[in-house]
């Protein structure tokens, strides 16, 4: 009979906590510079929201510039090769699209991991820290059944939530300003059997469908024919067939449009049009809600669609995503604060880790809208916007770094995060090298290995071009 052992105790010189986007850039970036790497998850794969059918969004700026590349585009180009994206496409509404296979996503990642020499945690939950006079020494973890203490020298919270900030006391803000609201989780699904050109035949009878509310400003150009162009595409529309619907009580979701991703296999789409509304995804009782509220919509939305919308006569469910897509919870305090007033103007400090430059996309929290602005170019994420303000020792890394709601509704899209987890991962590593803490790192020793790794931190960096 196997014995229950005590807490196992490890050491590492960094430990990254949580694999998505944010969390894959700092743990390959930090092992790539030669610092020892855990990376925790609790799933059994990596790449979270990445492996669930979104798609990666504004690689492009508005004006059709790239803005992110490094260690981001390392990825797509893998992906490029095994036939699971198409690259980046200029789109009026999303400023670029990068439609992906999610499946061929866990694999060049669990990739990435080995080749740069990442050590993987996996089916592990955080269950607690160790701080002492502020200062972060270790993180406990579960899994199994039994409890691993992992001690570290830098500590990185991807969790996307900011759990680990969290539970070491760091303070942190969540929701909107105005009402705390916080943006509605959506489950993502795949389904087989849509009709691409009948779907288009119908829009280009009703281009009406392709008119968005007044809180969505979108570039001229989102027509059926720029759909149609190629399959790089990212759907949002049927706003008045969603309308008439939903008057009829015909409508099963709490948005009043379809998305959807075309995914690089033909006659297979991701739909993400599910909401969970007055949401909480930072407590169980809530997750636990969303995800059987959420799969319980999946039949009635297909049947609504495959009996009203041409082109979706034969669609069936292929696949389900293994959690919530979790849009919004908390945003832990930095040394500093990326802030709306920057982002619209497009500030670009000498500090900067990444460039954003995704549209402000707020989903509404409590209704069926979405509020969405552009940005004319691209804005600065700060190195001191990944460092706790309370927690020694602490970075952070993915959407919940230190900014505004505003400027969170822009960052929170994957490349961002993980070109952000790019310059924390060196940071960490530097910090470990150089034996000082993660703040007293030179940035711009940073920011010339970002560059060298082919990273994008200005407008003037020589390998910003026009896609």
């Amino acid at each position: 009979m196997e014995t229950r052992s005590e807490r196992q105790v490890m050491k590492t010189q960094v430990l990254v906590l949580g694999g998505g986007a944010g969390g894959v850039g700092a743990a390959i970036s930090a092992a790539r510079e030669g610092a020892e790497t855990i990376l925790v998850d609790r799933q059994g794969f990596l790449g979270g929201n990445m492996t669930i059918g979104l798609p990666l969004l504004a690689f492009l700026d508005a004006q059709g510039r790239q803005v992110t590349r490094g260690l981001p585009q390392e990825i797509v180009d893998r992906l490029i090769e095994l036939g699971g994206s198409f690259g980046h496409r200029e789109c009026p509404l999303h400023n670029s699209t990068t439609v992906i296979d999610p499946n061929l996503m866990k694999i060049v990642i669990f990739e990435k991991i080995k080749q740069y020499g990442v050590r993987p945690l996996l089916h592990c939950e955080i269950i607690g820290t160790n701080v002492e006079n502020g200062e972060l020494k270790s993180v406990i973890l579960k899994g199994k059944g039994k409890e691993i203490e992992i001690f570290a020298d830098v500590f990185v919270d991807a969790t996307g939530d900011g759990d680990v900030a969290f539970m070491a006391g760091a303070e942190y803000e969540k929701g909107q300003y105005a009402n705390g609201e916080t943006q509605p989780p959506t489950l993502m699904f795949t389904v087989g059997g849509f009709n691409l050109e009948r779907f288009m035949d119908f829009l280009e009878e009703h281009p009406e469908e392709l008119k968005h509310g007044t809180s969505m400003k979108i570039r001229p150009g989102y027509t059926a024919d720029f759909l149609r162009a190629s399959e790089n595409h990212v759907f949002v529309g049927l706003k008045n067939t969603i309308t008439k619907l939903r008057k009829e009580g015909k409508c099963p979701i709490d948005r009043d449009t379809i998305i959807y991703i075309n995914l690089p296999r033909e006659g297979y789409i991701a739909l993400n049009c599910i909401r969970i509304l007055n949401f909480d995804g930072t407590k169980i009782e809530e997750l636990s809600r969303g995800e059987i509220e959420s799969n319980l919509q999946i039949i009635p939305l297909i049947n609504m669609l495959k009996e009203n919308i041409p082109g979706f006569e034969h669609i069936y469910l292929s696949s389900i995503a293994p959690f919530l897509g979790i849009r919004e919870t908390r945003r832990i305090l930095g040394k500093q604060m990326i802030r709306e007033e920057a982002a619209v103007n497009g500030v670009i400090p000498e500090d900067t880790i990444a460039l954003g430059s995704y549209i402000i996309d707020i989903h509404s929290g409590s209704g069926d809208s979405t509020l969405i602005r552009s940005l004319t170019g691209p804005y600065g994420i700060t190195y001191g916007a990944t460092i706790s303000k309370d927690v020694k020792r602490l970075m952070l890394s993915g959407r919940c770094i230190s900014v505004d709601p505003v400027v969170f509704g822009s960052s929170r899209v994957m490349p961002t995060c993980m070109a952000v987890g790019e310059g924390v991962g060196i940071g960490a590593a530097l910090a470990v090298q150089q034996n000082r803490a993660p703040e007293d790192v030179d940035v711009q020793s940073i920011r010339q290995k970002l560059r060298e790794y082919g990273a994008i931190l200005s407008l003037e960096d020589d390998n910003v071009v026009k896609a």
